[in-house]
């Protein structure tokens, strides 16, 4: 799919970054993803009313949070119609499987470009807030329209978006495509994350953590390859981690696919 295809699908909201509709991507088997049934952003806390009155005739069903307690605390989700909000941690709810990587300091003084992929690599095993998202994707009729965000909407939004995406049958170079996109829809995100980077680090290690955090094919592969070396098919990851047979993967397909 060309950019412009991918970017058309961006909504241009005043105070969100990178709300953008999933719907459009074509699934192997020739159907494309509905339109306004799967939508992904940022931390919604800047939406202006503007914002809301344009999100609402999308009637979304469900709000689905990926940060933890401390960041959502800080910047809540608004209320934008009459969903249901549900928050669950990809990180810990306390960030305790991340130890202290995530307190800014040691996350900018410490970032490798390695470091950062085995985040990814531990992201989508045994992790409970991808559980509980998987447990609502599969009964889409209860639970779509749903929006999912974390913070960027590009890290852990990235590997759930992965992760519904390849459940119905879109392929790994598509999936890709529309994770790098986000390079082009947070450039302002970026560089507000950069000058809170300078506070801490300088010169080659600034550098370093410029080109390092931008999203690369390294980040979103190193999840997909930890997937397949722990489950050997996506299939077979599907029902062991969430309990999703073919069955219940077909009907998932067939609701949420054209």
């Amino acid at each position: 799919m060309e950019n412009n295809a991918l970017m058309e699908r961006v909504l241009p909201l005043e105070g969100v970054y990178n709300f953008r509709d999933m719907g459009g991507l074509k699934a192997r088997d020739g159907r494309k993803v509905k339109k306004g049934l799967l939508f992904r952003s940022a931390e919604l806390t800047g939406m202006t009313s503007n914002d809301k009155t344009n999100l609402r005739p999308l009637n979304l069903k469900l709000i689905y949070d990926y940060r933890d307690m401390a960041e959502a605390v800080v910047k809540p989700d608004p209320q934008i119609g009459n969903e249901r909000h549900e928050r669950v941690a990809v990180n810990g709810q306390d960030k305790s499987t991340a130890k202290d990587e995530w307190d800014p300091e040691t996350f900018y003084k410490t970032f490798t470009r390695e470091k950062f992929a085995q985040v990814y690599r531990e992201m989508p095993i045994q992790n409970a807030s991808y559980k509980r998202l998987m447990h609502l994707f599969a009964k889409p009729e209860q639970n779509l329209p749903v929006l999912h965000h974390c913070a960027g909407g590009r890290d852990r939004t990235g590997v759930g978006a992965m992760l519904l995406l390849r459940t119905l049958g879109v392929s790994f170079e598509t999936i890709m495509e529309d994770y790098l996109l986000s390079n082009k829809t947070l450039v302002a995100y970026h560089q507000e994350l950069f000058e809170e980077a300078a506070q801490f680090v300088s010169g080659a290690q600034l550098k370093q953590f410029e080109e390092g955090f931008m999203l690369n094919e390294q980040y979103l592969d190193a999840s997909i390859n930890s997937i397949f070396s722990t489950y050997g098919k996506f299939g077979k990851y599907l029902e062991k981690e969430f309990g999703i047979t073919r069955t219940e993967r077909e009907k998932i397909k067939d609701y949420c696919l054209e």
